[in-house]
């Protein structure tokens, strides 16, 4: 799967929510389909995310670069740490959740 292909084809035809703080509030109320996570997302972050994910039952994925890396490929001129995908829109994003936990 290109990540970078389907993390645009959620921009444009779903919704994704940018940041960590976010991503924590959505990953509390169970409002995500899926998180992304950069491989170097800060340690209190990272477990946050994963606790309250799995409370949830919300697949996380970890990106396999950095949070510049992740910023980049969502075409966005800052470091991204974590994401949360809403709604997936017409994007197979969600086949991630098959993938790393």
């Amino acid at each position: 799967m290109d990540l970078a292909f389907e993390l645009r084809k959620v921009l444009e035809t779903g919704k994704i929510i940018i940041g960590s703080k976010r991503t924590i509030e959505l990953s509390k109320t169970g409002g995500a389909k899926l998180i992304i996570i950069a491989k170097n997302a800060p340690k209190d972050v990272k477990d946050d995310v994963t606790y309250y994910s799995r409370l949830s039952n919300i697949p996380v994925y970890e990106f396999d670069g950095t949070s510049v890396e992740l910023g980049t490929l969502l075409g966005k001129p800052f470091v991204i740490a974590a994401l949360a995908v809403v709604d997936p829109g017409e994007s197979n994003i969600l086949a991630l959740a098959g993938g790393k936990k």
